[in-house]
């Protein structure tokens, strides 16, 4: 279920998505929100690619969830056709809240 900051209060969150557009950020909530899965979501700048060559940066939808629920997020959005964000055991944590630019290619 979609939560506020708040509801988070200072507890480490992991990334495990990033919707490019809308639709898709719609369908990745309607995907944690059916699994019963408590997340946050924020828009945010990333760097991408054009043509391979050109760097951009677009906004998308930064999907966070609490570490516990982080391996079955990832699984679902998977299952439901997402690409999603694996992070390394150093790297797992990330505050929502600091804006943290991401590279992501286009698929």
């Amino acid at each position: 279920m979609r939560r506020d900051a708040e509801f988070f209060g200072e507890q480490e969150m992991e990334i495990v998505q990033i919707s490019r557009a809308l639709k898709e950020a719609l369908r990745a909530e309607e995907t944690l929100t059916s699994a019963g899965i408590d997340y946050f979501v924020e828009s945010d700048n990333y760097r991408a690619t054009l043509l391979f060559v050109i760097p951009v940066e677009r906004v998308g939808a930064f999907f966070y969830v609490l570490p516990p629920d982080a391996a079955r997020a990832r699984e679902l959005l998977r299952a439901a056709g997402f690409v999603v964000v694996d992070v390394e055991p150093s790297d797992a944590s990330a505050s929502p809240a600091a804006g943290t630019s991401t590279d992501a290619g286009e698929p």
